[in-house]
């Protein structure tokens, strides 16, 4: 088990990180989201091992992750951790850089073992092509298969598919994430797309201004956010009061409802004027005006400039 424990971090005096503290067991797939500079990145980076805390400790299976203090090279030997940056060497081939950290004392064996991982991330054409012939998501491939080659126990990936066109990166998605659930891997996800915490993460982190929010099982979180900030992170959201529901005479409560969780019925509690469609090919995300507040609901055709719908909630859309 993969256990953070208190920890606190700043790059400087400033402390970025606070308290941060959660468990990971074997094998589970955490993906940790929240907006751009909530700590993501650097928090995968600590795991790693690459800074020393300022408080607290990490541990694996009882082993204390220590960072450059105690390591002439930074890093565990049993996680790897894949950057932003991707860390290739240019000027050698997608293959060679994919079996740089397998022994050649087994020449087919290795030859085997690059194949499978240039396989997995559909790279093979792209064997013996140099790194810096290769595209932005080609690199990124080339990458992640180059840190799965001696099949980690942990591994740290920070925005894994950023660089990938959707075409690629949704069958890539489900070949990496099931080859890991399959080898037994523990992994950290850092992501901005709610496709890789909802599809594939057993459990999400929510961070904001370097403090968890929230962990629990993705489903729960979607259904049943923090407040949000955290329903925010997986799409458009509306914040109504209940009163105008009138589901209670309060006018302080109120409630987060996705826009596919809101339905057009005659006679609705929500009177609202439709200001732009947009096409979103199963459906539209409708932009609407109650009063003054935006109003964000989908339907499954376009509907006129200026016309007012009546809206009410699909109660069957809540899981």
């Amino acid at each position: 088990m993969l256990a953070v424990k208190n920890i606190s971090f700043g790059y400087t005096d400033k402390i970025i990180l606070h308290n941060i503290n959660f468990t990971v067991k074997k094998g589970q797939n955490i993906a940790v989201i929240g907006e751009s500079g909530c700590g993501k990145s650097t928090l995968l980076k600590l795991i790693y091992g690459l800074f020393d805390l300022n408080e607290g400790e990490i541990t694996y299976k009882g082993e204390v992750v220590t960072g450059p203090k105690h390591n002439l090279i930074p890093g565990m030997p049993y996680m790897k951790y894949l950057a932003q940056d991707f860390d290739l060497m240019p000027y050698v081939t997608a293959a060679e850089n994919v079996g740089s950290f397998l022994s050649n004392f087994y020449p087919e064996e290795k030859q085997r073992r690059i194949a499978e991982l240039l396989e997995i991330v559909e790279m093979n054409a792209f064997a013996d092509v140099k790194a810096k012939y290769l595209s932005g998501g080609q690199q990124q491939r080339i990458a992640l298969a180059k840190v799965l080659a001696l099949e980690p126990e942990v591994l740290l990936l920070d925005e894994p598919f950023s660089h990938i066109d959707n075409f690629r990166k949704n069958a890539l998605r489900r070949n990496l994430f099931a080859y890991l659930k399959q080898k037994g891997v523990t992994v950290i996800v850092a992501t901005h797309d709610s496709t890789d915490a909802l599809s594939f993460a057993d459990e999400t982190i929510v961070l904001k201004n370097g403090k968890v929010l929230d962990k629990a099982p993705s489903k729960e979180i979607y259904y049943f956010p923090h407040d949000k900030y955290t329903a925010s992170l997986f799409g458009e959201v509306n914040e109504i009061k209940l009163e105008l529901l009138t589901l209670t005479q309060n006018p302080e409560e109120t409630v987060l409802i996705y826009p596919h969780q809101l339905k057009i019925t005659e006679g609705g509690p929500l009177k609202v004027v439709v200001k732009q469609c947009y096409f979103k090919g199963s459906r539209y995300l409708i932009k609407g005006a109650l009063n003054r507040q935006v109003i964000f609901f989908e339907h499954n055709k376009e509907i006129e400039v200026n016309t007012e719908v009546a809206l009410a909630v699909d109660r069957e859309a809540f899981g």
